[in-house]
């Protein structure tokens, strides 16, 4: 007998690893992380998601998903027009970013006629979230019109009161990414579409007085989405370039150097991620760094919203799309400056 329950002792041991090893593998348990969805989202009104940025809601309690709503399901639309007309949409998550379904649409109190809204950065500080979006007075036919990044704020994440126009290089700025430097004080990053859609930014004390720098940090390729972020003891940029992801590098946020490699270059094997990952969001969460793209879908213009994992390997970011994705995003706990 006691040669058999040793026996059984051993199979159950042999079961419980055996079936514990997808989680073992990727350094997560079941019961704190759960299994991404594949694709992560699609826009339920237009199917045209892109330009995802992630926020934790404090008071109820669950992760926020501001996205550009392309009509890319509205028929009788060339592709720019498709892509003007956007609104700025919400999508809500309570299970740490693993599944996500729709909740609304920003109520934003800026608007044009036939107004078109773009690239939503949204921070919070002081117990105050800030937006800065990109917005196109009116609706066109061609990218040969201005844009403008404005400020708007909110205590509730949507309805949105505005505060200012920024006077930044140059009459068509899109696509800002806000961070807080070392120092306190904030920068805002942006793409200067009239300079070959190089990165310039401004600088701010506290996110309302905005002073444009007039500097091109980056300009080697043309590029826009730019989004910052320190993780591994460098200070990152991730800047959309068409063909992938451009990573760079920084030890003074001025100075940055590019990886030789980009990432999300090689299309996916994933349900509808086969093409190139665009215009990203990376959400720090206790060391792992995740990155919110979007893609299109080859034959139509509808376009999803993806998550990966970023690792860190011989000094360069490098991201396999293709592997599952066990996710529990935690919000950032602010360091408290002295």
């Amino acid at each position: 007998m006691g040669t058999i329950s040793n026996v059984i002792k051993a199979a159950v041991i042999l079961i419980i690893f055996f079936t514990s090893i997808p989680e073992i593998a990727y350094g997560q348990k079941k019961d704190k992380n759960k299994l991404a969805d594949k694709p992560l989202y699609h826009d339920p009104v237009y199917d045209g998601s892109t330009d995802p940025t992630l926020i934790w809601n404090k008071k109820e309690k669950k992760w926020f998903m501001f996205y550009t709503g392309r009509r890319s399901n509205v028929p009788g639309l060339n592709g720019i027009e498709s892509v003007h007309g956007s609104r700025i949409c919400i999508a809500e998550s309570v299970d740490g970013g693993a599944t996500w379904k729709y909740l609304d649409t920003c109520d934003i109190n800026y608007r044009t006629p036939d107004y078109t809204h773009w690239a939503p950065e949204v921070i919070e500080n002081k117990g105050l979230y800030h937006m800065y979006l990109t917005h196109v007075p009116g609706i066109f036919r061609d990218w040969n019109h201005p844009r403008s990044i404005i400020h708007l704020t909110s205590k509730n994440l949507i309805k949105w009161d505005f505060q200012s126009e920024l006077k930044l290089s140059s009459e068509r700025c899109i696509d800002a990414c806000v961070f807080q430097l070392p120092d306190g004080n904030w920068r805002m990053y942006y793409n200067n579409e009239i300079d070959k859609k190089s990165i310039y930014y401004a600088d701010s004390p506290d996110l309302f007085y905005w002073t444009d720098s007039g500097k091109k940090v980056i300009g080697d390729q043309q590029g826009e989405g730019p989004k910052v972020f320190s993780w591994k003891g460098k200070a990152w940029m991730i800047v959309d370039n068409w063909n992938g992801l451009g990573v760079y590098y920084s030890n003074d946020f001025v100075n940055w150097v590019r990886q030789e490699k980009n990432i999300l270059q090689e299309p996916g094997t994933g349900t509808d991620d086969q093409q190139v990952g665009h215009h990203a969001d990376v959400v720090l969460s206790e060391d792992r760094a995740f990155i919110f793209y979007f893609s299109h879908i080859p034959g139509s213009r509808k376009i999803a919203i993806q998550v990966a994992e970023l690792e860190y390997e011989n000094g360069q970011i490098v991201c396999d799309r293709n592997k599952p994705v066990y996710i529990n995003l935690k919000p950032t706990k602010k360091k408290k400056r002295t």
